[in-house]
């Protein structure tokens, strides 16, 4: 069990990560949101072992906050949350990162997108986990749901099955209902549809409908971060056998 950091250190800690996204930085976003992430947690995202419960919120958490932390704008914002959540969610689950410095303040004050509210609001009515995380996670994810690829991209993830299993931990009633494995985006919206008695789709049978792929197309790959690990991981074997050292290991 991780203990939690005083919360006026979190507060104090919500200042380091855009530092790691600065512009004059010469790294690709994917390399800079690994480094936040193995500032979170210790470990390359690559090498995070997710058997039990614990360890793959934490893993989550980390992805969401590092690939929020390479875009323009407060961590917090990026992520969906408030100031004083971030702070406390870097208390809990995070506590040794909080001495470094994590987070540049929000606007609290600023209007809540709508779509944004909707989506929160209906994961939190489908909830399926106690404590602060599951709420966190709603507004992470409903955010993080604005951004335009793959829902699971845009959450920092390794991949799909990891959407499918945060969904289905969290929000197990409202995972339960994508029975044709739908995407999970897309999916949200039809809940949202059908919830308030409309119809988002121009024929009543999925099979027959000219966005097909559009609901139902694949969603597998590699993510970004992986695969910017492995070109690194190629580069370096290239270099070595040509007897020079990759430009990064000098940086």
């Amino acid at each position: 069990m991780i203990a939690a950091a005083p919360l006026e250190q979190s507060i104090e800690a919500v200042s380091a990560l855009p530092a790691w996204r600065a512009p004059e930085l010469p790294y690709p976003h994917e390399r800079v949101a690994a480094a936040a992430y193995r500032m979170l947690t210790g470990c390359h995202p690559a090498d995070a072992t997710i058997d039990d419960d614990f360890s793959f919120d934490r893993h989550v958490l980390a992805s969401i906050l590092a690939v929020a932390a390479v875009e323009n704008g407060a961590v917090a914002e990026q992520a969906g949350l408030a100031t004083a959540d971030l702070a406390s969610l870097m208390a809990q689950w995070f506590p040794a990162a909080c001495g470094m410095g994590v987070a540049s303040h929000a606007r609290d004050d600023a209007t809540e997108d709508d779509e944004i509210v909707m989506v929160r609001d209906l994961l939190l009515a489908q909830r399926s986990s106690e404590g602060h995380a599951g709420r966190w996670l709603a507004a992470m994810i409903a955010r993080r749901a604005m951004e335009p690829n793959h829902l699971w991209e845009d959450l920092g993830l390794r991949d799909r099955s990891e959407l499918s299993r945060l969904l289905a931990r969290h929000f197990g009633p409202l995972a339960a209902r994508n029975t044709r494995n739908m995407r999970w985006k897309r999916f949200f919206y039809r809940m949202l549809c059908e919830d308030d008695g409309l119809v988002m789709c121009s024929t009543p049978v999925c099979t027959n409908c000219n966005d097909f792929n559009v609901c139902f197309g694949d969603e597998s790959g590699e993510s970004r971060m992986a695969d910017r690990r492995r070109e690194v991981s190629l580069q370096a074997a290239a270099l070595s056998a040509a007897g020079a050292s990759p430009s990064w290991s000098r940086e």
